[in-house]
């Protein structure tokens, strides 16, 4: 049992376990007594507590929506800032960043099912490429109220941090890219089924 005395190891677990906490799910059964999980898209995101939420209780659906995307922000924001505090190495927060991630879109405790890992993302990145992605937040949020499809202004919100952080950040503190672009790639990933739809042109707006 020594493992768990590894201050590496007990941040790994403890960015997938907090990872892993359904806020969306959670938030909705409480306040609005539905289970997101057998409707709409049956995402654990934001995006699916507004559309459900919404039905019902339209007031109701806007605050359980904006109270998703923070909880599910600040499950790798706050492990990060824990891990600073500690003084964990750049290598060690980055691990975090991509389980806490991980967590969210395969979370243990909804047998390996999760959402899109869009607000999780955003949480981890403002952290570690602050910069970056607050430049991916105007473009989500600029997309968002032009397009009104929240997975096509999510991905191009992605895909703007990605990209600038390419020219802001050298090598990230950990001379490699390669995390940032792990957790793009589950994002992107978690998006296939949203992806196809936009193809098809079958992806429905949020109005």
């Amino acid at each position: 049992m020594d493992f768990l005395t590894n201050q590496n190891i007990v941040f790994y677990l403890l960015a997938y376990l907090v990872g892993s906490i359904p806020f969306g799910l959670i938030l909705a059964k409480a306040f609005a007594g539905v289970d997101i999980k057998s409707q709409g898209s049956k995402s654990i995101g934001a995006t699916n507590v507004l559309r459900v939420v919404k039905q019902t209780n339209p007031s109701l659906a806007k605050k359980l929506g904006i109270a998703t995307v923070l909880l599910d922000a600040l499950k790798g924001t706050l492990v990060l800032l824990v891990g600073i505090y500690y003084g964990v190495s750049s290598e060690t927060l980055w691990a975090i960043a991509v389980l806490a991630v991980l967590g969210h879109c395969y979370s243990i405790y909804l047998g390996l099912e999760g959402g899109k890992g869009v607000a999780t993302g955003l949480g981890v990145y403002i952290v570690l490429i602050p910069y970056s992605t607050l430049i991916g937040a105007l473009v989500w949020i600029v997309c968002a109220k032009v397009l009104k499809i929240s997975s096509l202004s999510s991905l191009l919100g992605l895909v703007a941090a990605v990209i600038s952080a390419i020219f802001i950040y050298d090598d990230l503190g950990i001379n490699s890219n390669v995390p940032m672009y792990l957790i793009a790639f589950i994002i992107l990933y978690k998006h296939i089924p949203n992806i196809i739809r936009l193809i098809k042109g079958q992806e429905s707006k949020v109005i």
